[in-house]
């Protein structure tokens, strides 16, 4: 497996709200509140936003997810076999101390050359839901 090149690239506030106000389009044909979160590529927040009515642990949860995907240049949906037990990263989650999310979600951002340069967390609905709404968000910024 390649992995990816990561990189400490700040991503802009700009394309953070870009890629949230796509989300929001998606959020609102699921019918559900969210919090969407930006983070650059070193996986430290860039913006972040709560929807009216969207549950309090969404909040944590869907910087999680922007995170992970950053740190494991990979969708959250795509890393949940990897932590299952057994799996060769079954204790990850212990092993940092910063939360991480293997649940679909998180999407992560990158650029023209494919370069991790941030990710994109969704929290509030389904898993499939989480991961479409994460995913219309970056697709709104690859342009």
């Amino acid at each position: 497996m390649d992995l990816p090149q990561l990189s400490p690239v700040i991503l802009s506030l700009d394309t953070a709200r870009t890629a949230t106000a796509a989300a929001i389009v998606a959020v609102e044909e699921v019918g559900i509140p969210y919090t969407l979160s930006v983070v650059d590529g070193a996986g430290q927040l860039v913006h972040v936003t709560r929807l009216d009515g969207a549950v309090i642990g969404s909040i944590d949860t869907s910087l999680a997810k922007a995170r992970t995907a950053v740190f494991f240049g990979a969708a959250t949906a795509d890393l949940a076999g990897a932590v299952a037990d057994g799996s060769p990263l079954a204790t990850i989650q212990t092993a940092t101390s910063v939360p991480l999310a293997f649940v679909a979600g998180g999407v992560p951002i990158t650029d023209a050359d494919g370069v991790v340069i941030g990710g994109f967390g969704a929290a509030g609905g389904s898993p499939e839901q989480d991961h479409r709404v994460a995913h219309a968000a970056v697709e709104a910024i690859r342009a």
